[in-house]
């Protein structure tokens, strides 16, 4: 069907609600196309876009028929999987309750029970709700860090994690299925309630969770001499953070936790910031002011849906300092594994899990302390089923999974990115570096002086629209085919290509183990690295650029220079 078709079916549907009709009514040619000339597809993290009318946006009938996929799937797998239910979760954003109960509404239609939070909840307690009420399967309703006008729609499989590749491509295969979205059935929600196909949970789940990340704090002592009156400042960006992250503090023994009340208010049109996003120091406005005058040695805030963390530190001179992910996940890792060394707490097997685009600074920590590190790709699901196959397969003991993006688990009772755990770990390494005269800022730089100076870099270029996916598929097709024998004058010594699962070196080609991805990967004689990537989740390609050096100087002007290569090449 052609984008025109597709447009004149939804104009022609008479049950359309007003709002988008007359969003339908008033669009150009051009945003005519682009909201009808594909579906809204699932990426590494379910599907996610700009709220609108159309097949290419998110709104209650792509919605409905995505959850209508997931109810064909369920009914597939017969009357257990429909008891067992699916758990639903949403966050601040434009539409995120009425999807939330829209898909409970569609689940009820096919006799499958639901359990949906009354109120905003962050994506890791989705996923502890997963496991804790053995459900079936989890829809968490959020666009993460995207802006104001996104929304997204991500499933979870029973083990809490995203679903994995044969359930999702199934999923999929359902969802492509149906053909008409305006056909699919809805429960009625009241009668749904009251026959208890659909039941609203809250505060039981909060308790159990909150029971569980009690485990995720090490060293209890520290917290109580050099935490309590620590001075910390927190920000849940006008997402769900503020639902159980000051509650996690206070519990864990943290009482001088100062929180931008401004931005614990939830906003869907996040108003006190452009982007929503931990990773942009422009974020921490407010808390740096609010850091500035209670005197703060650590800013904290977490991204709407509360799986991505944010941190940023006090320097010398009163400034703040934004961390990347890589640093974040650097002292996360230094500290687990020397905290647990000390306490002789520290298993023989044990393990840590990183994607193939974040510092290789987290390998050569883990190396030292005798731990193993696991290589994945892009995407928490493939951290999650490293942790299933540790405990199934009792070889390895998990300690910590990070990705670049800001995104970490500690305790695996979750099987996301969890910054509520997040914000927990760092307090209490704030707390330990106090107790050695020294602040976070010091700590980093410890860790720099002692495995080399590491220095990262991602670029994310947006290409939307038809043109944008034509673009992106030319610049990896570029690399794959023609990509150059050496940068910053450095010989290219292997080259990864995850979509063709080959690693290759002067001595020929080997296997890649992981399952196919369309990434590339090229490392460097110095043990430099970049690699390229489309997002599954956004029009966007990443360039992802890694160096070590024998100071913070030299490894950033390696940086300046692969990047201006890269550059050079794409642009050529």
């Amino acid at each position: 069907m052609t984008y025109q078709e597709n447009y004149q079916k939804w104009l022609d549907f008479a049950e359309l609600p007003a709002y988008l009709r007359e969003e339908l009514v008033a669009m150009d040619e051009k945003t005519k196309e682009d909201a009808f000339y594909t579906n809204l597809e699932f990426g590494t993290a379910g599907m996610r876009g700009l709220i609108g009318a159309g097949t290419n946006r998110i709104n209650i009938y792509v919605v409905r028929q995505a959850t209508e996929g997931l109810a064909q799937l369920i009914d597939s797998k017969g009357e257990e999987a429909k008891k067992r239910g699916v758990a639903i979760a949403y966050d601040s954003r434009h539409f995120s309750p009425e999807f939330a109960f829209e898909s409970a509404q569609v689940l009820a239609a096919h006799g499958i029970k639901s359990y949906v939070f009354e109120s905003l909840r962050p994506t890791p307690e989705l996923s502890f709700a997963v496991r804790h009420l053995h459900t079936f399967a989890g829809i968490m309703v959020t666009a993460s860090h995207n802006p104001a006008p996104f929304n997204g729609y991500k499933v979870y499989g029973e083990d809490g994690g995203q679903m994995p590749p044969a359930d999702a491509d199934a999923l999929t295969d359902y969802i492509r299925a149906i053909e008409n979205p305006f056909t699919v059935e809805l429960a009625d929600l009241e009668e749904s309630k009251a026959s208890g196909l659909i039941e609203v949970i809250g505060e039981n789940v909060d308790a159990e969770y909150l029971k569980e990340v009690k485990g995720v704090n090490i060293n209890q002592d520290l917290i109580n001499e050099y935490g309590r009156d620590m001075k910390i400042v927190y920000t849940p960006l006008h997402g769900t953070g503020e639902m159980l992250a000051r509650r996690a503090l206070a519990q864990a023994g943290f009482e001088a936790v100062q929180v931008v009340e401004a931005q614990a208010v939830p906003d869907a049109d996040f108003s006190t910031v452009k982007s929503p996003n931990p990773e942009n120091q422009a974020a921490f406005a407010l808390a740096e002011e609010l850091g500035r005058k209670v005197d703060a040695d650590v800013l904290v805030a977490t991204d709407p849906d509360a799986d991505r963390l944010g941190v940023e530190i006090r320097q010398p001179d009163g400034s703040y300092l934004n961390l990347s992910g890589n640093q974040i996940g650097a002292i996360i890792a230094k500290y687990i594994l020397e905290a647990h060394k000390t306490a002789g707490t520290l298993p023989a097997n044990a393990a840590l899990c990183k994607s193939i685009v974040s510092t290789e600074l987290v390998t050569k920590i883990a190396e030292s302390y005798g731990a193993t590190m696991f290589n994945v790709l892009t995407g928490f699901k493939f951290i999650g089923e490293k942790i299933h196959e540790f405990e199934t397969q009792h070889n390895h003991t998990y300690m910590l999974g990070f990705e670049e993006s800001f995104g970490y688990l500690i305790k695996p009772f979750v099987r996301d990115k969890d910054a509520i755990q997040a914000v927990l770990i760092v307090a209490e390494i704030a707390a330990y570096y106090r107790s050695r005269g020294m602040t976070l800022a010091d700590g980093i730089e410890e860790i720099y002086k002692q495995y080399g100076y590491f220095a990262e870099k991602t670029i994310s270029v947006t290409l939307s629209g038809v043109d944008g996916a034509a673009e992106i598929k030319k610049i990896m097709d570029k690399f794959r085919g023609n990509a150059p024998k050496q940068f910053n004058n450095t010989d290219i010594a292997k080259t990864e290509d995850f979509l063709e699962q080959t690693a290759t070196t002067a001595d020929g080609v080997e296997k890649l183990t992981t399952p196919p991805s369309n990434v590339l990967k090229y490392i460097l004689a110095d043990d430099s690295w970049f690699a390229v990537r489309p997002s599954g989740t956004e029009p966007k390609i990443k360039f992802y650029i890694a160096t070590v050096g024998e100071s913070e100087a030299d490894a950033k002007e390696k940086i300046a220079n692969i990047e201006a290569e890269i550059n050079a090449f794409v642009g050529e």
